[in-house]
């Protein structure tokens, strides 16, 4: 048997980048996955690579910043397939501003798209995940643990989806819900044209990761992620997991 057999997923931001790495990693691993992302055209071509492996899968077009909606998105789901095993919280903008330049509006775009719709995709999931015994899996960033220059709105929501996780972590336990965190430094489009944009901090940057190298979106972050989904992580929650090369080393 494959790792995520009969499982149903739910991916927030799975159109493209890490969200559609780990979709890939999943359906081949068995899983049915709901891809959900605000990108119409770009959900559609990945649909049509998922559906190889696993025809049942779908894309839904959804703004997360619409949080009044995004309860009936879970339902939805859970209408549809009659069950929700994993929920994937990996959807997230901002913009990088210092400190001293950042406004409410780099703030609000940082925690409409990331830390709202997370906490409220968890809230909405819950009573699913209890029947199902199912698996959370957020998102963190060394940005926050770092307190990386130029990232504090985004540094800010991240280490509150952090908080949150643990909480989550706490409640969801007793029944039988794991909810765990990926901190990834990966190869994806948005980093590949920051380091266009920025090829001396960008080189400044590898040459501080041990493995000398950027995640790959599918092998990499999206392998940890099936990790993560499945029966194999049990025991596991509450965690931050760094997916980046050996960068941060917590303790």
């Amino acid at each position: 048997m494959k790792r995520l057999d009969g499982n149903i997923a739910m991916i927030t931001g799975g159109a493209g980048g890490i969200g559609k790495g780990m979709a890939m990693a999943f359906v081949k691993e068995g899983a049915t996955v709901v891809i959900i992302d605000i990108n119409e055209q770009l959900g559609l071509q990945t649909l049509k690579q998922l559906q190889e492996f696993a025809p049942e899968s779908i894309f839904i077009q959804a703004n997360l910043t619409e949080h009044d909606k995004l309860a009936a998105l879970v339902n939805q789901v859970a209408d549809k397939y009659g069950r929700i095993d994993v929920l994937v919280n990996n959807a997230h903008a901002s913009k990088m501003s210092s400190i001293e330049e950042t406004t409410q509006k780099e703030f609000d775009l940082s925690f409409n798209t990331g830390f709202y719709p997370t906490f409220y995709l968890m809230q909405a999931a819950l009573p699913y995940l209890k029947e199902s015994k199912g698996k959370i899996i957020n998102f963190a960033s060394s940005a926050g643990l770092h307190g990386d220059v130029n990232q504090v709105s985004y540094a800010v929501a991240k280490e509150a989806i952090r908080a949150a996780t643990r909480v989550a972590a706490n409640e969801f336990g007793p029944f039988g819900i794991n909810v765990n965190l990926i901190a990834p430094i990966a190869n994806s489009p948005g980093m590949i044209q920051w380091a266009e944009e920025n090829p001396d901090y960008y080189n400044s940057m590898l040459s501080k990761i041990p493995l000398r190298r950027l995640g790959e979106l599918e092998e990499d972050i999206g392998r940890v992620a099936v990790f993560l989904a499945s029966t194999d992580s049990d025991y596991i929650t509450g965690q931050t997991i760094m997916v980046d090369g050996g960068s941060t080393k917590l303790r």
